[in-house]
């Protein structure tokens, strides 16, 4: 009696040719980043290493998907509309980011500032939620999905501080190279608190680590103008900060290293 092929059924041969071609896929949608939001057909295929042909299949079909787009002026390609809600979908799948939410609002309310919860992307942070402050004279908003600087931003400095020197790309090295980072970091864990250069377009973030057992998984910051965080607005504003950050952790099942 012939074999009776079910849904669930799996043929092994056409298994590897469709991994494949989902692997090339996210490879392309990966090449894009804040800093590199456009590519040429020539670099995706250096990044694919397929011939050019291939590489024009697989972008043709990322732009009937809405995955990509293109610009025949420029010949270049960007990334597509359908991505904005899948960014919305994992923001939403984020368990931080469901239960930071209601300690992001407690800290807007608690210091009139807008405030920021980013998480690690494995290169760098990326902004998944961001409560403006709608109150003030100036208004500071973050777009979520944005990728931080790993050592300039305050929250890039909070992972540097508190993850491993090799789960930060290039880390190791800086390190080696720079005093004062080795010395900015020390801080940052001494005190649990990162601050970026106030020269940075009339802007000051203060940011603190979010822990879930003894890693961490996200950075809690607080945004305002260089005059809106000084002095003793600055202190009053990095205490609370610290203390949301800690509530945050507790509820997680946070230990904040010694």
């Amino acid at each position: 009696m012939a074999d009776q092929a079910h849904p669930g059924d799996v043929d092994v041969a056409d298994e590897v040719p469709a991994i494949q071609t989902v692997r090339r896929a996210a490879l392309i949608l990966s090449g894009f980043t804040i800093e590199r939001p456009w590519l040429s057909l020539n670099e995706i295929t250096t990044r694919l290493g397929v011939s050019k042909p291939t590489a024009h299949r697989y972008a043709r079909a990322l732009r009937a998907a809405n995955l990509l787009r293109y610009d025949p002026r420029s010949a270049l390609y960007s990334l597509g509309p359908q991505l904005l809600g899948l960014e919305a979908a994992a923001r939403a799948g984020l368990p931080i980011a469901a239960a930071a939410a209601p300690h992001l609002e407690l800290l807007m309310r608690e210091i009139n500032q807008t405030v920021v919860l980013s998480v690690w992307n494995g290169e760098c942070p990326v902004v998944v939620s961001c409560v403006d402050n709608t109150l003030g004279d100036i208004r500071l908003s973050v777009r979520t999905g944005s990728q931080l600087d790993v050592t300039r931003s305050a929250q890039g400095r909070i992972f540097c501080a508190y993850l491993p020197a090799g789960e930060v790309p290039g880390l190791a090295r800086r390190l080696r190279a720079s005093a004062e980072l080795r010395e900015l970091l020390k801080e940052v864990r001494r005190t649990g608190l990162a601050i970026n250069s106030p020269v940075d377009h009339g802007v000051r973030v203060l940011a603190a680590p979010v822990f879930e057992g003894d890693q961490v998984v996200a950075s809690m910051a607080v945004l305002g103008t260089v005059a809106s965080l000084a002095g003793d607005l600055e202190t009053q504003a990095a205490a609370v900060l610290l203390g949301v950050a800690r509530d945050l952790s507790r509820e997680l099942g946070g230990t904040t290293p010694v």
